[in-house]
């Protein structure tokens, strides 16, 4: 695998910070709202592209873990900058259970400050850095699993685990 090197050049949000109200516009058309999930918790993740076999990766394990998610009281939501229509195809073709925000505008991986220079190949371009966000009943930001420390291939098993050790404190 290339070696990449991020620069983060927005702020970025951290634990304890109120997340935005408004999230963005999923793949069907629909706005999503924080106030939505008010009284769940929120796993919501941002990918660099839809169809890429790491992204593929994480949204399967996300999709195989999703009832013992929800079980658990948590939503989930899959944010990349592809347009609807991509998310479309990517939903469908992996069966997805989950809304995915076409944020082609980059609002909100902006705003998340998720939107960063990256380099690979000794070539800098801009990309989202792929991040999980988890968001507790009342919108505020309780965790950040971000880089090196998600595992694609066994990312809702991580997440599962992280409750887990949450529920013994």
């Amino acid at each position: 695998m290339p070696q990449q090197t991020i620069q983060p050049t927005l702020q970025t949000m951290q634990i304890g910070d109120q997340a935005p109200e408004l999230l963005g516009i999923d793949e069907s058309g629909q706005e999503i709202r924080l106030s939505q999930f008010q009284g769940q918790k929120l796993v919501l993740y941002f990918y660099p592209k839809d169809n890429t076999a790491g992204c593929t990766a994480e949204a399967c394990s996300l999709r195989d873990n999703y009832s013992e998610l929800r079980k658990k009281g948590y939503a989930v939501v899959g944010v990349s900058v592809d347009s609807a229509a991509s998310h479309q195809k990517f939903k469908q073709k992996h069966e997805l259970p989950f809304q995915l925000i076409a944020d082609t505008d980059h609002t909100l991986v902006e705003q998340m400050g998720v939107w960063a220079e990256k380099s690979m190949y000794g070539r800098k371009y801009f990309g989202t850095v792929r991040t999980t966000f988890i968001i507790d009943e009342q919108g505020r930001i309780e965790d950040i699993i971000a880089g090196k420390q998600i595992k694609t291939k066994s990312h809702g098993e991580q997440l599962l685990q992280r409750e887990r050790a949450e529920s013994k404190k």
